[in-house]
């Protein structure tokens, strides 16, 4: 049996993740309202409304999240699982 393991590094910044963030629980929403409960559209609309206070006061609750837990950096770049520790001799 061969076991192949990659290992990818994913660099994102948070404005791409954002907008990934964001897409997707729009494109959820959407589907759920259509399949399941016209109400679901409201995660559509609070994500736009997230999204559009966000352009003008600069607060987006996810890169809070992100920031607090310990997994930006100060360029802006997500390490998944936390920043690795940098190493002073």
């Amino acid at each position: 049996m061969i076991v192949c393991v990659y290992s990818v590094n994913l660099i994102m910044k948070t404005d791409a993740f954002i907008r990934a963030l964001a897409g997707s629980l729009v494109l959820v929403g959407t589907v759920l309202a259509w399949r399941v409960n016209p109400w679901w559209l409201l995660l559509p609309g609070f994500i736009g409304a997230n999204l559009l206070q966000s352009a003008f006061t600069g607060f987006c609750p996810p890169t809070l999240l992100l920031t607090k837990l310990g997994w930006v950096d100060r360029d802006g770049v997500i390490h998944w699982g936390g920043t690795k520790p940098s190493i002073t001799h």
